[in-house]
């Protein structure tokens, strides 16, 4: 059975920053509209602030369903699994907000992140916890972590930031359903007080 706490531990903590792989999955609004489930890697580039925030770093890439499904709802579950040592799941539902990386508080949040490389950051996402959970994950196979690839900052440092800029505009204005993500109003906003949808009512 699966143990439930209203914030992180210690010990769920130092759990989570072990772990070089995690998931992200958010959804849309409305019975027609897509799930995304995106895996994020590469070490240094998830903080803890505390035991209720959660931040990590969203790169350049060709989609943004996170982003948008955020705008739209803000609902996040982010799941942490040990591929190697004792079984484990650790699962974080809460709210998330993202600060786009052309926004002022975006430095200071990115300083949080100083072994993360920061070549092709495009926003910060913020999670706040509202349900962690813990279960066996006897079923998740062993594996060994190997590394890391440097494919997307090598890449973002190569394109340039006029470039990456371009790229943005033309793959990630949109989700595949249409709705907003880094479009003209979200970049150009302030998060210095990021609106963070309140959480759907069960």
């Amino acid at each position: 059975m699966a143990k439930v706490k209203e914030a992180l531990d210690p010990k769920t903590i130092e759990f989570i920053a072990a772990q070089p792989l995690f998931f992200v999955g958010t959804a849309c609004d409305g019975p027609g509209g897509h799930v995304n489930l995106s895996p994020k890697g590469m070490r240094g580039t998830l903080h803890v602030a505390d035991e209720r925030t959660i931040a990590y770093l969203d790169y350049v890439g060709s989609g943004a369903e996170t982003v948008a499904h955020l705008r739209q709802n803000g609902r996040i579950v982010l799941m942490f699994c040990a591929f190697e040592d004792p079984p484990r799941i650790v699962r974080v539902h809460g709210t998330g907000a993202a600060i786009a990386a052309s926004t002022p508080a975006f430095e200071s949040w990115l300083e949080r992140f100083p072994d993360a490389p920061h070549d092709g950051v495009r926003a910060v996402i913020l999670v706040t916890v509202a349900r962690v959970s813990q279960s066996c994950g006897t079923g998740v196979p062993l594996m060994r972590y190997v590394g890391e690839r440097e494919i997307i900052p090598r890449w973002a440092h190569n394109l340039g930031s006029q470039r990456l800029a371009a790229y943005r505009g033309r793959w990630n204005r949109t989700s595949i359903d249409g709705l907003p993500s880094f479009d003209e109003t979200f970049v150009q906003s302030d998060p210095d007080s990021p609106s963070r949808p309140k959480p759907t009512e069960r």
